[in-house]
């Protein structure tokens, strides 16, 4: 009964983040990205991170590709998600064309074939260090929810089991439309708590 109950809470708050973000100024979400991307380029996480996996941004999330660019002029590891039915993958990408030329997604969003080979973050044996993580809402204390797939909670669990010695760093890249109170997301067992969320407030 009180999964049932939480479920619909949280379908009820992700549909209004959700709207909420659509109807946000084009303006405001560059301004915000500007300022989270200078950010996590100062952060000593982001500074000391080789391997760096991060998610390719939708027109109503923070812009991440300015970040992108930086991270191969800065010669990280860049790491993308790519899916595949109910599976999600790490995969790398090597310089900024290969961003470029990849092919779209029904949803509009760049993405590597799932089916291509890539150097794979769960097999090359050296994993993940830091994740920049999306989300729909976010709270201060790290609290997290998705789109409801539960893509990412379950690959960091895979992550942490393949390398149980790795110490990684989660964290969120939020628009402050995205921020919400800890009583309105409450965590579940299964639900992973971010390190950071980064805001332009």
């Amino acid at each position: 009964m009180a999964t049932t109950i939480q479920s619909t809470l949280k379908a009820a708050l992700r549909k209004r983040i959700k709207d909420t973000l659509k109807c946000l100024d084009p303006e405001s979400i560059v301004r915000q990205s500007k300022a989270v991307t200078a950010k996590v380029l100062a952060s000593d996480v982001f500074r000391q991170a080789q391997r760096v996996s991060i998610y390719l941004s939708t027109t109503t999330e923070l812009d991440t590709t300015e970040l992108l660019c930086e991270m191969f002029r800065l010669e990280k590891m860049v790491f993308v998600p790519t899916y595949e039915g109910n599976n999600m993958k790490m995969v790398r990408l090597r310089c900024i064309n290969d961003y470029q030329n990849l092919p779209m997604t029904k949803w509009n969003i760049k993405q590597p074939d799932f089916k291509e080979q890539r150097e794979d973050a769960m097999t090359n044996g050296h994993g993940i260090d830091l994740f920049l993580v999306p989300g729909v809402a976010f709270t201060r204390s790290g609290g997290r929810m998705g789109h409801g797939m539960g893509y990412y909670d379950t690959f960091l669990r895979q992550h942490a089991e393949k390398y149980p010695q790795k110490k990684i760093s989660l964290m969120a890249l939020s628009l402050n439309e995205q921020i919400v109170s800890n009583e309105e997301l409450p965590m579940e067992s299964h639900d992973v708590r971010l390190h950071s969320v980064i805001t332009e407030c």
